[in-house]
């Protein structure tokens, strides 16, 4: 026996990939081949409803709509009655019944939940772009972050890198290592988002020391002595002299959050045309 294809048009005044899920996962209950569903996406208009329902009508399709606005909501409805198409309102009863519990009316600004659910993926890429370029990996794609930190080991340039990846930032971080020059592409990338990290000798110190004391290591070697971390720091202002639109920030006691506010707003003044719109 051949299966009557059943058409649902899907009204949405956002991008309707919520609501076309929704329909997905129901119909999934009736083991059913013959459909097809038509997306009609960011519809605000009484116009462009009236449009979609006379298409409907004229192949009996059913239409199911997600649409935050009463208004709308409303004509729909009536629509609805007068040319005979069954609706399907899958936002509508929630919005009302969550006005009634929180005592207040909805924004009925249309893609809210798309724009939440946007920003949110866009800080998975950039915590997942943040950690694979931990530590220098990955030089050849440098262009791609954001921001790029550069400094000595131990001075956050990790914690200080996941940190701004949690707000969004795509991040890069490059340790510098005395007397090894830096990778090649380091200088390649626009020069306006490298961000310079220095300490203060004696407390770079200290961390190494309580660094290599935790992992049960000698902390009596070079790498946590005053004079060549003394050293390393030089060699690093030498460089930072000689790239001098590097930004350079003393991290020296202070907050995690308080320098990674001094970089957002330093990475968007430098920056204005890519950055500039963002608050």
């Amino acid at each position: 026996m051949t299966e009557n294809v059943l058409t649902i048009f899907l009204i949405s005044d956002g991008t309707g990939e919520t609501a076309d899920q929704m329909i997905k996962a129901a119909l999934v209950q009736y083991m059913r081949t013959g459909l097809k569903i038509i997306r009609y996406k960011n519809i605000r208009t009484e116009i462009q409803v009236r449009t979609i329902f006379e298409e409907a009508h004229a192949i009996k399709a059913i239409i199911v709509y997600t649409v935050v606005s009463e208004t709308l909501r409303k004509f729909i409805d009536v629509t609805s009655q007068q040319t005979g198409v069954s609706i399907v309102d899958l936002l509508g009863p929630l919005l009302e019944k969550l006005s009634v519990h929180l005592k207040r009316d909805p924004q009925s600004q249309p893609g809210l939940f798309h724009q939440v659910n946007e920003n949110y993926f866009k800080r998975i890429e950039a915590i997942e772009f943040t950690v694979k370029h931990d530590d220098g990996k990955y030089a050849d794609s440098l262009d791609r972050a954001d921001i790029v930190l550069v400094g000595l080991s131990r001075t956050s340039k990790t914690p200080l890198s996941i940190f701004l990846s949690y707000k969004g930032w795509k991040v890069a971080n490059v340790p510098l290592v005395k007397d090894i020059d830096p990778p090649k592409e380091l200088f390649q990338t626009d020069q306006r988002k490298v961000v310079a990290l220095v300490i203060d000798p004696e407390t770079l110190v200290k961390i190494r020391r309580e660094r290599l004391v935790k992992m049960g290591e000698n902390p009596g070697g070079d790498y946590a002595s005053l004079n060549h971390v003394i050293a390393e720091i030089e060699f690093c202002k030498e460089l930072y002299r000689k790239n001098r639109r590097w930004p350079i920030f003393d991290i020296t006691g202070k907050a995690l959050e308080e320098t990674a506010s001094e970089v957002e707003r330093v990475i968007k003044s430098a920056m204005p045309e890519k950055w500039g719109h963002i608050n």
